[in-house]
């Protein structure tokens, strides 16, 4: 047993050497993951900001003037185009100089005054849905904001006894319904994901090419002892970019941790566990680093990243593809990553999520090791 340990010890010490002295390894294992969290956590948002709108203002009111007041003053729109007729409109969103356009037709400040509907006009640029939807969503809560208000002040003073409702919303773990709150935390799990899967698999793939793995299968070490020296210095690494990752989403982006820390460092290690087995077998398969980004790219990282729930919901997708995302460890660790986070989840809660996933990762890592005793052999 001793002697066993001593093997794997050298065997650590020796991966370690080669990271410490490959300096591309070691950026992609320390520095990459840091940059690859700040630059996903600004790009992968749904929130939008800062949207140019054109405004055709025919009634030249203070009601209208009021009401392109609610657009301007949100962080939503800029007021940056005028236009006289409403199809001097066509050209700004026909060319994308502006995404959204505002037309309030005469006779909108009498309406709004004496309670009549006053309908208005909302133009979108359609090429993108997703913003679109998102735009028209934004303009929809500023515009029942604006009617709340006029039927407090204009209505209340024509009919004093109208009923009206006054819905009081509550939305819990996000009320400001930053975007970032929910995507920051699954980047981290992205960039786990893809740190400790890649660094594996081109670490084992490299010593195939330079041939120092067969150096390795000549002596006496066995099998298991050279997959453990193999694979604990990446599950370090692993765990370090945990540390680094966890601290840019704490205090660069302000994202809460409700949760326990000790908890998701625990469920952390069940999902290394997977990704190492992922690499493993990857290093299996491909016979130069090449074919290990190519394979680990196209059969693991994108398919996780689409149909494990990071950037689409799972709910949304046909059934049958809802099955297919059962067999993604991703689709389980963003749940337990965004509910410690956010919603300070415990085991109690979460225990149905780390079950399957310390089952997939068992089964990977069990065909993983096996197939490369295989090759050892």
């Amino acid at each position: 047993m001793r002697d066993s340990l001593r093997v794997i010890g050298e065997i650590i010490r020796k991966e370690f050497y080669q990271i410490r002295q490959d300096r591309r390894m070691l950026a992609v294992s320390i520095i990459a993951p840091v940059l690859q969290v700040i630059l996903l956590g600004y790009a992968a948002t749904t929130d939008i900001t800062n949207s140019a709108m054109v405004v055709c203002d025919m009634d030249r009111t203070e009601q209208s003037r009021e009401f392109i007041r609610r657009f301007t003053t949100s962080d939503y729109f800029i007021d940056r185009y005028r236009v006289d007729r409403p199809s001097d409109v066509d050209g700004y969103i026909e060319r994308a100089r502006a995404t959204i356009a505002l037309i309030i037709p005469a006779e909108f400040g009498r309406k709004v005054f004496s309670g009549e509907p006053a309908p208005v006009q909302i133009v979108l640029d359609g090429t993108d849905a997703n913003s679109s939807n998102i735009l028209l969503g934004y303009a929809t809560q500023i515009i029942g904001s604006y009617s709340q208000s006029a039927a407090a002040g204009g209505l209340r003073s024509v009919a004093p006894h109208i009923a009206r409702i006054s819905p009081e919303p509550r939305i819990w773990f996000n009320p400001d319904l930053k975007s970032q709150f929910f995507m920051v935390p699954g980047v981290v799990a992205l960039v786990l994901m893809i740190i400790t899967m890649t660094l594996t698999a081109l670490g084992i793939v490299r010593e195939k090419e330079t041939g120092t793995l067969e150096q390795l299968m000549v002596t006496p070490i066995r099998p298991f002892q050279l997959i453990l020296g193999k694979l604990i210095p990446f599950a370090l690494i692993g765990f370090l970019d945990v540390i680094f990752v966890l601290s840019v989403a704490r205090f660069w982006f302000g994202i809460p941790l409700r949760g326990s820390i000790v908890l998701l460092f625990g469920l952390s290690g069940l999902f290394i566990l997977t990704t190492l087995g992922l690499g493993l077998l990857v290093s299996t398969i491909a016979k130069s680093q090449q074919q290990a980004m190519l394979i680990a790219q196209f059969f693991f990282m994108f398919p996780f990243m689409i149909l494990g729930g990071f950037a689409f919901p799972i709910a949304n997708m046909p059934p049958a593809i809802q099955l297919i995302t059962y067999l993604f460890p991703l689709r389980y660790f963003l749940v337990i990553v965004r509910g410690i986070f956010l919603k300070g989840s415990g085991i109690a809660e979460l225990w149905t999520q780390a079950l399957p996933l310390l089952v997939i990762g068992v089964s990977i890592f069990a065909l993983s090791v096996f197939r490369f005793r295989k090759k050892l052999e």
